[in-house]
């Protein structure tokens, strides 16, 4: 029997009250068909993945245009019944107002959160200078905040994934971010424990999202007792399925075999799992 689904004001409220307290995995689905999957299995909210979405339609992370961005960001929003959490790169914007038209449009996709990354999106500067990056911050929270002030906003350093891995200006960053208005604090590529302990301090009490896109030996229960709030994989998730069909099709081309197909999932057991999954969604 089919229930009424949450609004999107209902998917804001729960994703911002799990950010109160305690520790939640948001894993990052890449279409709608991962996505209910993701729901389904129990977990409470998740987020998009520019490099997963990208790499599935062809491009290159960050080659896309923010019409097909905020085309995503809507139709997972509508496809699931938990908080959606935006992975906006730098907002698809260089200039204050860009940023915040971007942001205004983010939202009215319906979701829940979404991040604003410090770094610009044309591959040539690794960061946005501090004061720059903090007139940004400032402009999507007046954003966010004109549009109901209900989403989610994570400000992010990207320092140690541009090649600056310089701890103490990641934090300096991110105290700066949230002074400016940030609801929640991240930078990914940081992947050490001490390295995570001290932004967790830095920032506190405002949450921590944790980057966990390898095998850095940390189960959930770790990053918890670290003070983290909030643990992502990036596209992780996606490159496991784009990984296993790239080893299977090299497979069938350099050796003419096709043995990694054993002991896949079966097209029935997929075929169950989405015939019940809609019968969840009500008309």
């Amino acid at each position: 029997m089919s229930h009424s689904r949450p609004s999107t004001a209902d998917k804001r409220k729960a994703f911002r009250k799990l950010h109160k307290s305690g520790c939640f995995v948001i894993p990052n689905p890449w279409n709608v068909g991962s996505a209910r999957y993701l729901q389904d299995l129990g977990f409470k909210a998740l987020a998009t993945t520019s490099s997963g979405y990208a790499h599935a339609q062809g491009y290159p992370d960050g080659g896309q245009s923010r019409e097909q961005v905020l085309a995503h960001f809507a139709e997972l929003a509508a496809a699931t019944d938990v908080p959606l959490n935006a992975d906006f790169e730098d907002g698809l914007a260089d200039s204050l107002e860009g940023v915040a038209e971007s942001v205004a449009l983010c939202v009215a996709t319906g979701i829940a959160g979404l991040s604003i990354e410090d770094s610009p999106n044309d591959g040539k500067t690794p960061l946005y200078d501090l004061e720059t990056a903090v007139a940004r911050v400032k402009a999507a929270r007046a954003a966010i905040d004109r549009a109901g002030g209900d989403v989610v906003f994570t400000a992010r350093a990207e320092n140690f994934v541009r090649g600056v891995n310089d701890l103490d200006d990641a934090i300096r960053r991110l105290r700066a971010y949230a002074a400016a208005g940030a609801d929640c604090l991240y930078a990914p590529g940081i992947n050490k424990r001490e390295q995570i302990e001290a932004v967790v301090q830095a920032v506190a009490p405002k949450p921590v999202n944790f980057l966990n896109s390898g095998a850095f030996g940390f189960a959930v229960s770790d990053l918890a007792a670290m003070g983290v709030r909030r643990i992502s994989v990036g596209g992780s998730l996606a490159r496991v399925a784009m990984h296993a069909f790239v080893r299977a099709a090299n497979e069938i081309v350099t050796e003419g075999k096709f043995d990694r197909f054993g002991g896949l999932i079966t097209n029935t057991e997929l075929n169950k799992f989405f015939a019940e999954d809609r019968k969840k969604l009500v008309p």
